[in-house]
């Protein structure tokens, strides 16, 4: 690989064969044609922020159940209207029949 075009997914590759501490951090450099000191570089910088993988794990799950709870409150709303339109249209149809009146129809289309 040409300098600077180390992807994350290499960089990440590398320092976790490092800590796993099987072989030397010399080793692992020379066998991939690398400089020690930017091997030693990218495992200060990945131990530095391992922390972060956790909170912006948290922080998904946050948002996700954040979303859920927005979405369930929206659906018992909806659930809820869906529910008083039935009571409506229900007694407004016993109060057709009551009188003895045809219950209209509602479709736009079909009263043209």
């Amino acid at each position: 690989m040409s300098r600077g075009k180390y992807t994350p997914e290499f960089k990440a590759k590398i320092v976790l064969e490092v800590l796993q501490g099987e072989r030397e951090l010399g080793a692992i450099a020379a066998e991939n044609n690398l400089n020690p000191n930017m091997v030693r570089n990218w495992k200060a910088e990945f131990v530095e922020n391992a922390s972060s993988i956790f909170e912006e794990h948290g922080k998904a799950e946050r948002e996700a159940k954040r979303k859920e709870a927005a979405a369930e409150k929206e659906r018992d709303k909806m659930l809820k209207t869906i529910g008083q339109l039935t009571v409506e249209r229900n007694f407004l149809q016993d109060c057709f029949r009551a009188v003895g009146k045809p219950i209209p129809e509602l479709d736009p289309e079909k009263q043209r």
